[in-house]
């Protein structure tokens, strides 16, 4: 890890017509090498999808990017049924030990440090792929000028969308990319589970009254 230098005050001479030749700052850092991100990623993929393949997750986006002398290495996964918590740190976990494995075996996958982070992918995902359409069954989409529900997402045939009350049916050949839509439920419609208490801590109340 690169260490900065302090920087310290110089002892003072007495003044001088004669202008000395500045020395060169031996404490700079040296600049970050210049590296192809484009070839780094392929490299990175290379090792990273295998694993992800492996561990049973689809590997939906990879990126790599610099932070100054160091790499950020974003990587989302997704499954059927969704991303937990143990699933991102087995899967961090495995990736590190894949790439730390290739470098080992003299092939360098990424020169320098690098930071990994590892997510699922939010709504704000285009749906591109069946399986996006296939994990949001249910949910309300927009696609092609249309909003509408999730009814099924047949991997050969298509999506069924509910629109208005009228089933939509649209083959992958016409179908762009869909934007979940975030719902926000009404709150005269949200059971938040107390008003039945309520109800009985009243009739307790007044039982006990004489």
């Amino acid at each position: 890890m690169t260490q900065r230098g302090r920087a310290g005050a110089r002892p003072g001479g007495r003044p001088s017509g004669r202008r000395s030749r500045p020395e060169p700052d031996t404490r700079t850092t040296p600049p970050a090498p210049r590296v192809d991100l484009t070839a780094a990623r392929a490299r990175l993929r290379e090792v990273i999808e295998p694993v992800v393949t492996t561990a049973g997750y689809d590997l939906e986006d990879l990126h790599l990017s610099r932070a100054g002398r160091r790499f950020v290495v974003r990587v989302l996964i997704d499954a059927d049924g969704g991303i937990g918590l143990d699933d991102v740190a087995t899967v961090s976990r495995e990736i590190s030990e894949a790439l730390d494995a290739a470098d080992e075996q003299g092939g360098e996958v990424l020169a320098g440090e690098y930071q990994l982070e590892v997510g699922s992918p939010g709504v704000d995902r285009p749906l591109t792929e069946p399986r996006h359409w296939r994990r949001n069954v249910g949910r309300l989409v927009a696609v092609n000028g249309l909003t509408g529900r999730v009814l099924s997402a047949d991997d050969d045939k298509g999506v069924a969308l509910d629109v208005d009350g009228t089933t939509r049916e649209l083959a992958w050949a016409e179908l762009g990319a869909g934007k979940v839509q975030i719902e926000f439920k009404r709150m005269d419609e949200a059971d938040f589970g107390d008003e039945e208490d309520a109800d009985d801590d009243e009739e307790d109340e007044g039982e006990g009254e004489e």
